[in-house]
């Protein structure tokens, strides 16, 4: 193993390598930070130019837009309120209170730079010690696994409903609603597609989400008046790197979130925006003063951007060692390997042994690179905080426009969006969380097809939910968590004493 793991370094170590990597993940953080671009479009445009690249080259490019858009998507989460990905919705929670309430961007970038770092080596880690365990669990997962899981996602829309759980009820209802539009994923029957074409896709996530937190914030800033700066206060940055008592308030956090995300990552067909939402929420549940999440709290910062970014070494496991993608993005680059002769799977860690350790040591070096471009960019990214709202508004409009047409290269996508930006800005004015909306949007059409399956296979039982164990401890886990806002005060106090 180390001689393979010598090698693998002395490959990757190459001056054209390292460049490789340096302008991969350059591009990926830029693609991650504009709204309605993803990891998989930078991986999709760049992949012909991959294999032209010689040997390993072209897969250590892939890893480093790979890692640089799901750390990209946290820059404009944090500093204008609109994530670039689906991934980094949770982060603006936090992240943006924490940039204009508290006045603090680059204190908010440093910590989402370090968090996103910690996670992603954090997975690599795992992924180079415990691939072959963690892909033996995740291939244990079927249909009523998966369905529970969906459970246990939507039971968190207690700890993100902020000052209303009721209201918060009604936004993931909402958000399930939205869910069922389109295509039975079983029988192929249409629903609620109104007799229009567009609608039998289902409701597209990335225009809901720009128009749920992009549009919505830009209608708002139109009438907040648009003189004023984006975060209220010419805020100077003191300090680029984390201070010590933030590391130390946040290290619990990003371990817990890393692990969490490390297995979510491994079950394919989940995600960063799952692992995000169930990080974050684990953290506020956990926090010794929850009130503070929602206000700038660091660990609100910390638990998604670790989770999410730990995605990225846990959806390898399962693509190198069953030959199964852990998520759209590892999609991409299964292709990638096969055009490039490798073929993932039980055979590849004996057959090709040195193209595996040098994807895991890639891993590690995509992530070094995000870490330093993150913290010798973070004075510029802060800078998009003191924009006038003047110039800032139209900015965010025409990226609203921009990213949700390029998704599909559909003008209907537009309209939709907009039509969803002024609902979700009623609501917003009503006090209704946007979180759950997209919770409910994101795992409704997970829970809806696997239950569907679950019951088939079952012949109409629900026992089949109770009976397999992975199933029956998420759903236990899933009744704690929505008992958790009456037990858990209780449990903190009898910990105090």
């Amino acid at each position: 193993m180390m001689e393979s793991l010598l090698a693998a370094l002395m490959t990757v170590v190459q001056p054209y390598n390292i460049a490789v990597m340096f302008f991969g993940t350059l591009i990926g953080i830029l693609v991650g930070a504009m709204p309605g671009l993803s990891s998989v479009m930078g991986l999709s445009i760049m992949m012909p130019l991959t294999l032209s690249m010689e040997g390993n080259s072209g897969m250590l490019m892939l890893l480093g837009i790979f890692c640089g858009a799901i750390y990209g998507g946290s820059i404009t989460a944090i500093l204008i309120k609109t994530p670039g990905t689906a991934n980094s919705a949770a982060t603006c929670l936090d992240g943006y209170p924490m940039a204009t309430k508290l006045g603090q961007p680059g204190r908010a970038l440093s910590i989402s730079t370090m968090a996103s770092t910690f996670g992603g080596l954090f997975s690599a880690v795992m992924l180079l010690w415990t691939a072959p365990m963690l892909s033996k669990v995740a291939l244990k997962f079927g249909a009523a696994e998966y369905f529970a899981l969906a459970i246990f996602g939507l039971s968190m829309v207690t700890s993100i409903s902020g000052k209303s759980v009721v209201k918060g009820l009604i936004g993931a209802v909402l958000g399930l609603i939205m869910a069922t539009i389109g295509m039975n994923a079983l029988t192929g029957s249409p629903r609620f597609t109104f007799g229009t074409v567009y609608l039998m896709g289902g409701i597209a996530m990335i225009p809901t989400l720009i128009a749920l937190y992009a549009f919505s914030q830009g209608l708002n800033n139109i009438e907040g008046g648009g003189g004023t700066s984006s975060l209220h206060s010419k805020a100077k940055l003191e300090r680029v790197l984390p201070t010590w008592q933030d590391v130390k308030t946040t290290f619990p956090t990003m371990l817990r979130s890393s692990i969490i995300g490390t297995i979510i990552g491994a079950i394919p067909g989940t995600g960063g925006d799952i692992a995000s939402w169930v990080g974050y929420n684990e953290a506020k549940r956990w926090s010794k003063h929850p009130e503070k999440f929602g206000e700038g709290a660091p660990e609100g910062i910390a638990a998604p951007e670790s989770a999410n970014n730990a995605i990225s070494g846990g959806a390898l496991i399962p693509l190198l060692t069953l030959g199964i993608p852990g998520d759209a993005g590892t999609a991409v680059m299964l292709s990638a390997l096969m055009m490039q002769g490798v073929v993932p799977g039980p055979m590849l860690f004996t057959e090709q042994t040195g193209t595996v350790y040098t994807i895991i040591v890639g891993l590690f070096f995509a992530n070094l690179w995000m870490c330093l471009l993150g913290y010798s960019a973070i004075r510029g990214f802060a800078k998009i905080g003191n924009v006038s709202n003047t110039y800032l508004t139209p900015i965010v409009f025409v990226f609203c426009v921009v990213g949700t047409y390029a998704l599909n290269n559909n003008i209907l996508d537009i309209f939709m969006m907009m039509i969803f930006g002024v609902i979700a800005y009623i609501l917003i004015k009503c006090d209704f969380p946007m979180p759950p909306i997209i919770l409910g949007l994101i795992l409704g059409s997970l829970a809806e097809k696997n239950l569907q399956r679950a019951l088939i296979i079952s012949d109409g039982s629900i026992s089949v939910f109770f009976t397999r164990p992975i199933s029956l401890v998420l759903i236990v886990i899933s009744v704690l968590s929505l008992l958790w806002p009456v037990v858990g005060p209780v449990i903190k106090k009898r910990r105090a004493k």
